[in-house]
């Protein structure tokens, strides 16, 4: 019988409540597991501050051009993801990384922020970055230190734009609140510089090097590269006379972005509650043995009358010689007294003790009941030992050497003949002599 059967059964609230303690261990690894991963997950994840700049499409500017012109009355999703593109183009970020000097930022500069566990990670990791550098002329690590900062860059750049609007947002994410909005502030200047770029650019080809509004932009661009450090400017420069305009400049957020780590270890603490319910009733599905007695009954739909506990080194193997109050004990009481209840109902005049694997103690059970059968309920107890291969009987209960069930099958030796006394008043019968064939028999 196999616990999948019991679970095919009709299961009450009582016997999921007797699944979960008896996979009690799995629970608990199952928790364990997934909570040890989440902290350590916790303690390897830096905290990472958001900063955010707001802008305007607007496509006005303080001079005409044909380009900027034909996106008046043309406000719509399409120009906003352009101007998105925009931002996380190479111009726009290797034009902040130059202003910031981000490539000559220490390799290690998320340490100061990071837990004790996260800053040995980047100890190692920063060993072998310089360890390759150093292989390298410094022209070349400067072009990659370089292409690294814009590549990091890159990937802490968010553009979102916003719905029904002709707004969107530059947010960047560092680990140092005041540095990334330092660093909003200088891609969205940036960026404005790029679009005053592309109107000289217009306005040059329209008017020439000498013109008033070609030099008026230049002097334009000339400002904002002034105002590149990353501190707050005027809202007229803000608006100035690019054709996106800054509406919102980023400040230096208080909070890490995401959820509290508290949180995070809460939602973890009930997911792996959880897994670890799921999987104990997937291992109780698997599981092919007999682990309880509700196992037996809803399995070979027969009656259960008792179990006995292993016997532990302090407890004596039969009953006359264990202490009367041990658990060991309490238990063949307790069998033998529904045993002895059972055959008084039933008329039941036999019973066989078997075992499915060699050294599970039968003898041991056999010697026990019969001897608390015969003393305690005052039963007529005969035990036989029908085990011809390994007899073990006669040792227990100290038999005198004589015939005994082999004789009996063989030579029809009466039963009067082979039955003694071991343990008053308990009869048995030996296996006998060893049998050459005891399938024969």
């Amino acid at each position: 019988m196999s616990s999948a059967g019991s679970l095919d059964a009709e299961m009450t609230t009582r016997d999921y409540v007797r699944v979960l303690f008896r996979q009690k261990a799995v629970i608990l690894t199952a928790m364990a597991a997934v909570l040890i991963t989440v902290a350590v997950g916790l303690k390897l994840r830096t905290p990472v501050y958001e900063a955010t700049v707001k802008l305007l499409i607007s496509a006005e500017k303080q001079v005409e051009a044909p380009y900027y012109q034909e996106l008046i009355g043309s406000r719509n999703t399409e120009i906003a993801l352009t101007q998105s593109e925009i931002v996380t183009s190479n111009p726009v970020l290797e034009r902040t990384v130059r202003a910031l000097q981000l490539s000559k930022r220490p390799l290690d500069d998320e340490k100061p922020f990071a837990s004790l566990l996260k800053r040995r990670l980047i100890d190692l990791t920063t060993s072998r970055a310089q360890a390759r550098l150093a292989k390298l002329s410094p022209p070349q690590q400067q072009l990659i230190l370089f292409r690294k900062a814009v590549e990091r860059l890159k990937s802490h750049v968010t553009v979102e734009p916003i719905r029904d609007t002709n707004l969107f947002t530059i947010s960047v994410r560092d680990v140092n609140p005041a540095g990334a909005a330092i660093i909003a502030n200088v891609v969205s200047r940036s960026y404005l510089m790029f679009d005053m770029e592309q109107q000289l650019a217009e306005l040059q080809l329209k008017y020439g090097d000498k013109h008033l509004a070609v030099t008026q932009m230049r002097d334009n661009i000339a400002a904002m590269t002034e105002r590149l450090g990353g501190g707050p400017i005027s809202d007229l420069e803000a608006i100035g006379p690019a054709s996106v305009k800054i509406v919102e400049q980023a400040s230096m957020p208080l909070e890490p972005v995401g959820p509290p780590e508290p949180l995070l270890f809460l939602l973890s603490t009930a997911m792996s509650a959880f897994l670890g319910v799921m999987l104990a009733f997937l291992f109780e599905y698997l599981d092919p043995t007999v682990t309880s007695p509700q196992d037996i009954t809803a399995g070979l739909r027969l009656p259960f009358l008792g179990s006995i506990p292993r016997r532990s080194f302090v407890d004596r193997p039969l009953l006359q010689d264990a202490r009367p109050d041990t658990r060991y004990v309490t238990c063949y009481r307790q069998l033998g007294d529904q045993i002895a209840r059972w055959v008084t109902e039933k008329g039941v005049r036999s019973l066989l003790v078997t075992a499915t694997l060699p050294s599970e103690g039968t003898t041991t059970v056999v010697a026990n009941l019969g001897h608390y059968l015969a003393s305690s309920a005052k039963l007529n107890v005969l035990a036989v030992d029908a085990n011809l291969r390994d007899p073990l009987l006669k040792r227990v209960l100290h038999l005198a050497e004589g015939p005994g069930l082999v004789e009996m099958l063989e030579n029809h030796t009466p039963l009067k003949q082979v039955a003694q006394n071991g343990v008053t008043p308990l009869a048995a019968v030996s296996a006998g002599s060893p049998a050459r064939n005891p399938l024969t028999l």
